[in-house]
């Protein structure tokens, strides 16, 4: 038996309880819990992690919490060793498949609807979907064995069904046995109501559970709202991760703001949820020149920059941006300049912002309306009190919502590192779900903001 030096050994359990109060229930259980402390000294802590998954997140999400409770490197970083367990082989349990005979109409299971287009070498990585991109492609080459299920989530045209498109695809590619199955969320319901009305929902679950190695559902969010759906798609998604099948979901929402039941939510949980977050603007550059050179159209980097700098909510503004220039430039044989920009894409355009927000603006405005002592000083400094953190975190998810710059140039506009950046977007908007006056708050800062 190893013996613990009691301070650290007290630091590591009030890390873990300071996170406990400020993450779910479901992420608590299935990422933190089942770390251990094997080695502890007045200078470092060996931990032992189910996965390198795991030491992966817990990294990844709690960085600064960790340099706050334990001690630290040399370099500043927090003063860890990882042991990854020992997987323990369980003997399958064998199950006899009954044999069917395929009917005619079953081939509508096995059509595999996947654009061609939408591949992870057409996918443009940025630092804001950087992360997502790496998790996307660590299951698609090890499918049932990492982040099991995959959930991405992100506002519309910001690339989810392009990431989940290109596994089934590099799955498909890769491995010609594995048998690939991309659905709606709206169309899996539409089976299992023609499979209810004829009498075949026997058929329907043994294919799912059967005959599908890799399932990826897009638009979970089509699901809130109809609770007998949900406790059938729930109950594939378990009888398949029992299984070691992979499962990708995509939602316009993380599954803490879906209104769904704690049970859904918890499954979905159960793996990585992965943010793809609006492409700053030299990622949107690098898409619209990809975009125009698909198309055939030559556009200068002043030109790109200028499309860049007024469509920015999401790639598919940018990609019809593109479409209206090339049918209007090929038709009226005209060179692509910022003059004909203006007046083609005008309609897209209108909303474009006419000052640039600073961080500073931003400092200031929340530091206004939540009358922080100290003011933007102290939303700069470390002090972890909620009456000058939580403002200090609202006013990192506005500079995330409301400047067009990478996490890491925000983060270093705060002092901080892009990690924290994350946390507090993701910490913001699990409150504002619940807190009307957070919500109200938020909203008078950004009306501050631009007046």
């Amino acid at each position: 038996m190893v013996m613990l030096v009691s301070d650290t050994h007290e630091a590591w359990l009030q890390f873990l309880e300071y996170v406990k109060e400020r993450c779910s229930a479901a992420a608590f259980r299935n990422w933190l819990s089942p770390i251990s402390i094997t080695e502890a000294t007045e200078s470092e802590i060996t931990l032992e992690v189910p996965n390198i998954f795991v030491k992966e997140y817990l990294i990844s999400n709690y960085k600064n919490e960790l340099c706050s409770f334990l001690p630290l490197t040399h370099e500043g970083e927090p003063a860890l060793n990882f042991i990854i367990a020992t997987p323990v082989n369980k003997a399958p349990v064998p199950v006899a498949a009954p044999v069917v005979e395929k009917a005619p109409q079953e081939k509508r299971f096995y059509e595999v609807s996947l654009n061609q287009n939408y591949r992870f070498e057409t996918f443009i990585e940025g630092p804001n979907n950087q992360f997502v991109k790496s998790a996307a492609v660590g299951v698609a080459t090890r499918p049932g064995q990492s982040y099991n299920p995959l959930f991405i989530h992100g506002g519309v045209g910001l690339g989810k069904t392009h990431l989940l498109h290109s596994i089934g695809h590099y799955i498909h590619d890769k491995n010609k046995k594995m048998r690939v199955h991309c659905i709606t969320t709206e169309a899996f319901v539409n089976d299992l109501v023609e499979s209810l009305k004829n009498k075949s929902i026997d058929r329907m679950k043994r294919f799912y559970r059967s005959e599908v190695d890799v399932l990826l559902v897009d638009d979970i969010q089509f699901l809130q709202n109809r609770l007998n759906f949900e406790e059938e798609l729930c109950n594939l998604f378990e009888a398949l991760r029992n299984q070691n099948k992979q499962v990708v979901i995509t939602s316009d929402k993380p599954p803490s703001q879906l209104k769904l039941s704690e049970r859904m939510i918890a499954r979905m949980e159960w793996g990585l949820v992965a943010h793809v977050g609006i492409p700053e603007l030299e990622t949107r550059v690098a898409i619209i020149q990809h975009k125009a050179q698909q198309k055939g159209l030559e556009i200068s980097n002043q030109v790109a920059f200028f499309i860049a700098e007024h469509i920015y909510n999401n790639v598919r503004q940018l990609e019809g941006a593109i479409n209206r220039l090339s049918a209007h430039c090929r038709l009226l044989e005209l060179d692509i300049t910022e003059d004909l920009v203006k007046k083609t894409l005008r309609e897209m355009l209108q909303h474009a912002p006419t000052e640039k927000i600073s961080v500073e603006q931003i400092l200031k405005s929340v530091a206004t309306i939540f009358q922080v002592k100290g003011g933007v000083r102290a939303l700069k400094g470390n002090e972890r009190k909620k009456e000058i953190a939580l403002p200090r975190q609202v006013a990192m998810y506005l500079a995330n919502k409301l400047i067009n710059e990478s996490l890491q140039m925000l983060g270093a506009s705060f002092g901080k590192t892009h990690s924290t950046i994350i946390h507090a977007c993701r910490n913001i908007e699990k409150k504002s779900v619940d807190d009307e006056m957070l919500r109200r708050q938020i909203s008078m800062v950004e009306r501050d903001i631009y007046a």
